[in-house]
């Protein structure tokens, strides 16, 4: 055979290659990706509800968002109510948990909280300290029910985070205590948890926590760098507690995305106009790509470092 038909039969081989390659891409299914858009659709619908304050009408309203929206996407999901000691009382909370079944029964946990901070002195509507993770997490969910995946995913809504007067060990974190004493008294601590709070800031800036696990920490960093968004995710210190520690404290590795440079915190201008769908999907992104690198983690590690 001359030198040009050999070049010329090489060619064909490497287009019919090629050709075969992207049919082969073209028939392995796309990673979820979350619609930035439809997530701030969903704090604009909780901002509007107004003050969900734990325990209050507002915060049922908000509650009974949630619920809808998953189960119009038919996704099983749970409200867990409970009693909280508080310092105005016993009050009425209620943690929500949708389950997306995995290969596997042992859990991931995605989290946040869907309550907002009482203030008397004004409103206070918590577009990104409350409403940011609640809406996420409905994307989320949205978004992985579609999904294969090894592990059984919960995505779980924490009632009660915030304090009702002053931040105290006691008064604080009232839904992520009392789920994770729950899981502790059962012997059903999930594997992993990944907390997401005030993360729809349009000049997105997370921190290392350094409560956080380290292991899961580097993976979602990892992650952040793989699709470019590694400017969003620092890697200056800053320690957060959050409802992470509940489950720290049970042993459970846990992380903790929070953008805490946010100058609106705990006021009234906590509002929507302080928000980007962009952040909102960088940082829902960023999650869903390092779920499979957290499932491989932990099937690799089944006694791995906590």
């Amino acid at each position: 055979m001359s030198g040009a038909r050999v070049v010329a039969a090489l060619a064909v081989v490497m287009a019919v290659l090629t050709a075969a390659l992207r049919a082969g891409d073209a028939q392995s299914p796309a990673p979820p990706r979350v619609d930035g858009a439809v997530a701030l659709r969903h704090v604009e619908r909780l901002v509007a509800i107004g003050p969900r304050v734990a325990g209050s009408p507002g915060g049922e309203r908000a509650r009974a968002y949630i619920v809808g929206e998953l189960r119009r996407s038919g996704i099983e999901v749970e409200v867990q109510p409970f009693e909280a000691a508080t310092l105005h009382g016993r009050l009425r909370m209620a943690n929500v948990v949708a389950r997306l079944p995995g290969r596997r029964p042992e859990i991931v946990v995605l989290a946040g909280h869907y309550d907002t901070k009482l203030f008397n002195s004004f409103r206070f509507v918590g577009a990104n300290d409350g409403g940011s993770s609640a809406a996420l997490l409905i994307e989320l969910a949205r978004r992985l029910a579609k999904a294969p995946r090894d592990y059984t995913v919960w995505v779980v809504w924490f009632d009660g985070e915030e304090a009702r007067e002053t931040w105290t060990a006691a008064d604080s974190l009232y839904g992520s205590r009392h789920l994770a004493a729950d899981l502790e008294r059962t012997g059903r601590l999930p594997r992993a948890l990944i907390l997401m709070d005030m993360i729809g800031d349009r000049d997105l800036n997370i921190r290392r926590d350094t409560y956080s696990t380290p292991w899961l920490t580097d993976i979602l960093w990892a992650s952040a760098a793989r699709l470019g968004y590694g400017r969003h995710f620092l890697n200056e210190p800053m320690p957060v507690e959050d409802d992470h520690a509940p489950f720290l404290k049970a042993g459970v590795p846990a992380a903790l995305l929070i953008d805490f440079d946010y100058p609106p915190w705990h006021t009234a201008d906590d509002t929507l106009d302080k928000l980007s769908a962009r952040s909102l999907a960088v940082v829902g992104d960023v999650v869903l790509d390092a779920l499979p690198s957290i499932e491989h983690y932990l099937t690799t590690h089944p006694q791995g470092p906590r």
